[in-house]
């Protein structure tokens, strides 16, 4: 009997469509635009394939695996590689920060430099304590004068 393969069902996909995959995928973009990152990639995959190679070819045992200076340096160079592209992507997912005076940071200076001054300057704070909370009513005490008890005790004397 013989075989049936089955039909894939999945359509074929377009150049445009490769494309704007490859623009909403962040990482895929950075790929493309990026030769250092490319090459990284390349060399990891190309040393950890020969790698590979020489632990699965049958010939080495295991003994061997710790004395083997290419095969360290297969792997040395596929690691190296690997993490300078791993680097490199997830610098590239960073927001950058803004560089310069935003507005929050402005109002924290301001904030600062305003607790500063308060705290430094007399004249301020009892400008600012009146601003918050009214002008303060200058009290001045001036004791009665002696006057007003001779009156008093002039005029408990005549009446006696």
């Amino acid at each position: 009997m013989p075989s049936r393969r089955k039909k894939s069902k999945a359509l074929p996909l377009t150049a445009a469509d490769l494309a704007n995959i490859a623009k909403s995928n962040p990482y895929l973009s950075r790929v493309l635009e990026d030769p250092k990152l490319r090459k990284n990639v390349r060399t990891a995959v190309t040393s950890g394939k020969s790698a590979y190679k020489r632990v699965s070819n049958g010939k080495v045992p295991a003994r061997n695996l710790l004395e083997d200076k290419k095969l360290h340096a297969d792997i040395g160079r596929a690691l190296g590689a690997a993490r300078d592209a791993t680097i490199t992507l997830s610098r590239a997912q960073r927001r950058r920060a803004r560089k310069g005076l935003t507005a929050g940071r402005a109002l924290v200076i301001a904030g600062i430099g305003g607790t500063v001054a308060i705290i430094g300057s007399e004249k301020l704070r009892s400008k600012v304590l009146d601003l918050l909370f009214g002008a303060e009513e200058e009290f001045q005490y001036t004791p009665p004068s002696n006057s007003g008890s001779a009156e008093t005790e002039s005029s408990t004397v005549g009446a006696a």
